[in-house]
This record gives C-alpha cells, structure tokens and sequence, in this order.
C-alpha cells in the first residue's frame, strides 16, 4: 500500500497559490505527513535587479527578508489551522528546478502546486510553471484548481493498462483514501472509421466494438483486484467514440469528481512531448484538480 510520509508545496506566495498549499496542509494532517512549503526566487530576476538597481545588493536583500517573512507567516497560519508542523525553504534559481530538487532532497512522496486552471492561463498551460514542474519532478504532482477544504470524494483515475497504471492507482487511493474510484479506461478503436470507408457492415463493427469493451472492463477489475479495492468503493467505465482527452474529461463532469488521476506518459508518450498528449490535455480543459503520476510499474 502507497503512504504518504512527506509533501512538498511549491507557492509563489500568491492568493490562487493559497489553495494548493491548503490542500497539501489537510493531505499532510490526514496523513500523518511531513509538509515543506517551497519559495523559489529567479536568479535571473534577482541578477536583473543588481544590474538595473542596486549593486550593493540591498535591495535583493530586502526582497529576500520579505519572501522569507510571508512564507514564515503562512507555514505558521498553516500549522495552527491543521495542527501540523510546516517546513520553510527559500530558494533562489529556476523555479521548476529548485521545487524538483527540494523534493529529491526531501524523498518527497507528492509534491503539490497550484495552477490557475479554468482563469486567465485555461488554454495557455504551455511554459506554465505547472506543466512544468509536471514535466520535471520524478515524483506524483497534485495541480490545485479548487479552493474546496474537503476530502476528495470521487476520483476519476484514467488507466491505458501500461506500467503507470497501477502505481496511478495506488496514489489515488493515498491521496483520495476515503473517495469513490471511477476507474475509466477510454477505449480507442483506430480502425473504427476505416472500417467504414470500406464500407464494413455496421453490425461487424458494433462487434468490434463491444470485444474492445468488454476486454477493458475485465482488465479494469483485474486492476483493481491488485490494487485490494473492496467492489463497493470502485466504479468501472469504458467510454468510446472521442479522444481519450475529450472522454477524460467529459467523465470528470458527467460522474462529479472532483480529482483525477493520470499517468505522466502513456503507452507511447515521450516526456519531452508531454504537451498535446493525453495528460497535456486534461490539465489544459478539465475543471478539477489533478493528479499526475510519475511512478511505474518495474518491468
């Protein structure tokens, strides 16, 4: 079973930042976990202002004293309202580089972020610091879109049934422990439109799609007979006719989750192609918060 032993939350010190960090205080108090709060500062914008400014270097300093104070008050905010101890780091760097290497440091099991989702950023995900950090740490990521303080109560976790998938599920169920799981798998039939350009009888096609079917649905509960899910915390569904990303997402709201869950790559992704593939597109149009593994199956 997947624990949860330390978190980290990357913050800009923003409000919309707020969210995340509130998520991971209650995932960290429910837990039982440690919770780091991570503040990085561009080097390249610190360099700037030398340059432009200061060259004594006061006022990088005064900006640094200021970072160091806000963060210093909202991990203590933090920790009076959860009841948790809340680690500070300052650093200055890239800030996609600095949150990865922070949480290789701190071994962490899930780091969490925020990102502004359906606001000004909905369809310009790319170069976000989001979908990069995304990119970046070799660790689950959560995206924070709702400033909801409840549990997580239905998670959609979205399988191809490759090597990320039960590692996706086990880090649904750590971090959703108490949600109702809607374990999707979006069959994708290729040939479905040449078939009818050849001019294939529709019946033959039904066929093929309903084998399609009911071979996800047996490999779904084979999944989740693994992962030790009781049948009653567990819904198994198999969409067809869209994209997986379009699928991923209309199920998200058909189905009123409120977290899903998706592999960083699938059968056939490249890392460095995250964006316009399945998982790009679900952070870019859902509405939910979501859950990015990055963990696999070892062959």
């Amino acid at each position: 079973m997947t624990q949860i032993r330390s978190i980290v939350g990357a913050t800009d010190l923003s409000a919309p930042a707020r969210r995340a960090v509130d998520r991971a205080a209650m995932l960290a108090r429910d837990a039982s976990a440690s919770l780091t709060l991570v503040h990085a500062v561009s080097a390249p914008a610190l360099s700037q202002l030398r340059r432009w400014l200061d060259s004594s270097g006061d006022a990088e300093r005064s900006i640094l004293e200021d970072v160091r104070i806000r963060l210093h008050e909202l991990a203590g905010e933090l920790g009076a309202r959860y009841a948790i101890d809340v680690g500070e780091r300052v650093a200055i760097g890239r800030p996609v580089d600095e949150i990865a290497r922070v949480a290789d440091e701190l071994q962490a099991d899930l780091v969490v972020t925020g990102t502004l989702g359906a606001g000004v950023f909905r369809h310009r995900v790319i170069g976000s610091t989001a979908e990069r950090v995304v990119k970046k740490a070799a660790r689950p990521v959560l995206l924070v879109r709702e400033a909801d303080h409840r549990p997580y109560r239905r998670a959609l976790v979205a399988v191809d049934f490759s090597a990320w998938s039960g590692p996706e599920l086990a880090i649904a169920t750590a971090v959703a422990p108490s949600a109702h799981i809607v374990l999707t798998h979006c069959v994708d039939m290729p040939l479905e439109t040449r078939l009818r350009r050849a001019h294939v009888d529709e019946d033959v096609i039904e066929r093929y799609r309903t084998t399609a079917r009911d071979e996800a649905v047996t490999k779904l509960f084979e999944l989740a007979e693994r992962a030790g899910l009781d049948r009653d915390r567990w819904t198994p569904l198999v969409p067809t006719g869209l994209s997986p990303w379009m699928q991923i997402v209309r199920q998200e709201q058909e189905q009123e989750c409120d977290l899903v869950v998706i592999g960083k790559h699938g059968q056939n992704a490249v890392e460095e192609l995250l964006l316009g593939s399945t998982t790009g597109m679900v952070i870019a149009e859902g509405a939910s918060d979501v859950l990015v593994c990055n963990t696999r199956d070892p062959a």
